[in-house]
């Protein structure tokens, strides 16, 4: 199972934790797996790439973390509440594979 965490300072996200596997599907194979990877990557890609934030990153085999500071995570919003409501859409279809939560710093 795929278990995404993301960290919240009141009501603004300052960064998140996914990792595991789904089991849906043989890797390579696995849409669901594909899907949080490549949306996890993007928002990252997005934050530090182009928003030009800097975040603490850490990043292995099913895992990736990315912590934001509180004024960088404000600028960052639109971005990690996408991925949130991305993931816990995929969570709503597909509950045995991934499971969203959000933990309060």
């Amino acid at each position: 199972m795929i278990s995404a965490v993301f960290t919240a300072k009141g009501n603004t996200l300052t960064g998140f934790e996914i990792s595991g596997h789904s089991g849906y599907a043989e890797e390579g194979q696995d849409i669901i797996c594909a899907a949080v990877s490549s949306a996890a990557l993007m928002t990252a890609n997005t934050v530090t790439e182009i928003q030009k934030l800097s975040a603490d990153i850490a990043v292995d085999d099913g895992f990736l973390k990315l912590d934001l500071s509180p004024k960088d995570a404000q600028t960052a919003s639109v971005a990690l509440e996408g991925l949130r409501l991305h993931l816990t859409a995929l969570s709503q279809e597909h509950p045995q594979f991934i499971n969203v939560t959000i933990s309060e710093v």
